[in-house]
């Protein structure tokens, strides 16, 4: 069972300088970390290489302490299951499990042991004579798993292993694998996807990669934390409107009054809010954004709201998703319960609650929010 450390991690292509930029990141045994952002942002890359399927342009990769840089794939102790499921057609559950042990020599009976472990495991049980062409989507991706199981690595990679899962098989898989890396919880595992329920879900911590920034000065990595840190204190605007489903929503302003315990703000649309963040270096007349989560912006007459006509209602169940008249093109976003009295057209008092805005300067920064 081993760590993973990056150390200034950066990868260049001809047509695509800067793909991975300064990534410095410390993975502790037995953690699940995963790795989100938009297409481009090189969260796959930064993932093979770690695997050894892609060399590292510069920086060092250490894996349980021991530097990996020029290490082939096969002797780091790491098993990825990867997104297309890679099964070979004309093998049996069983033999696609026990394929890469027996080319390694192992004993047979260690063989049928841990194929037989990971069946029980993985509820393959009653599959291990059939081929892939007669498996499910879900029963081909827990085979992939599986494979990288028997392996018993110390190191656990997944790349988007469910994006070609149906809705319901997702939150299933999801589950499972929550299940396996408890069960098998010594093992560092990373995770690459571009769905940020499932970073959300199962992760540790999330490593959040943009692409936009990568530059020498900030390297690839807007933020590094755990779900709620990353949802409740993102570090800048990226961060904030990546993480959430719906997106934070954004209000440009200019700062009227500012200090360590305040930002009073105009918003372009006129109206003024207050925001309970540390402003002390915020200049009067200055460009900054306000941003608000939808559940935060429930309807009601509290202290400080802004008055919004009501475009558009989206009844989901249990909740109600409400769309406002917002600055640009965006809609304003508001979070309300499944059965809220509401028609479209209606002019709605929607709350600004000064001690759950957000607050980020003319350069995306968020500043420091006062505990409530």
């Amino acid at each position: 069972m081993a760590s993973i450390e990056l150390q200034a991690v950066s990868k260049d292509y001809k047509d695509h300088p800067g793909v991975i930029r300064e990534v410095t990141l410390h993975i502790e045994q037995g953690e699940f970390c995963v790795f989100v952002g938009p297409s481009g942002c090189g969260k796959s890359t930064l993932l093979r290489m770690i695997a050894g399927l892609e060399e590292i342009g510069s920086g060092e990769l250490l894996i349980g302490g021991e530097r990996m840089n020029d290490t082939p794939a096969a002797q780091r102790g790491v098993a990825m299951v990867f997104q297309s499921y890679a099964l070979f057609p004309h093998m049996t559950v069983y033999e696609n499990l026990s394929f890469g042990m027996s080319l390694a020599r192992m004993p047979e009976p260690v063989i049928r042991r841990r194929v037989a472990d990971v069946a029980r495991l993985l509820q393959l049980e009653d599959l291990l004579e059939r081929r892939p062409k007669a498996l499910s989507g879900g029963q081909r991706q827990r085979v992939a798993i599986g494979r990288a199981l028997v392996r018993e690595p110390g190191v656990f990679l997944f790349d988007e292993p469910l994006s070609n899962l149906d809705a319901s098989l997702r939150v299933q898989m999801r589950f499972e694998i929550a299940n396996l890396h408890r069960d098998f919880g010594r093992a560092s595992t990373v995770y690459v996807t571009h769905d940020q329920v499932e970073a959300m879900t199962l992760a540790d911590r999330i490593v959040v990669l943009n692409a936009g920034q990568a530059t020498r000065r900030e390297g690839s990595v807007a933020q590094v934390g755990t779900p709620l840190d990353l949802y409740h204190r993102p570090r800048n605007l990226f961060v904030a409107g990546f993480i959430g489903s719906p997106r934070m929503n954004f209000l440009p302003a200019s700062v009227t009054d500012a200090d360590a315990t305040h930002a009073d703000v105009r918003l372009d649309s006129g109206e003024t809010l207050q925001v309970r963040v540390d402003a002390a270096r915020l200049a009067r007349g200055a460009r900054v954004v306000v941003g608000v989560r939808p559940e935060h912006a429930a309807p009601g007459n509290s202290t400080q709201h802004l008055l919004r006509p009501l475009k558009w209602l989206e009844r989901l169940g249990e909740t109600t998703y409400l769309f406002f008249e917002g600055p640009g093109k965006e809609p304003l976003v508001a979070k309300a319960p499944g059965d809220v009295q509401l028609e479209s057209g209606a002019r709605v008092a929607v709350q600004m609650p000064a001690q759950h805005l957000h607050l980020f300067d003319d350069e995306g920064r968020a500043l420091d929010r006062l505990d409530p």
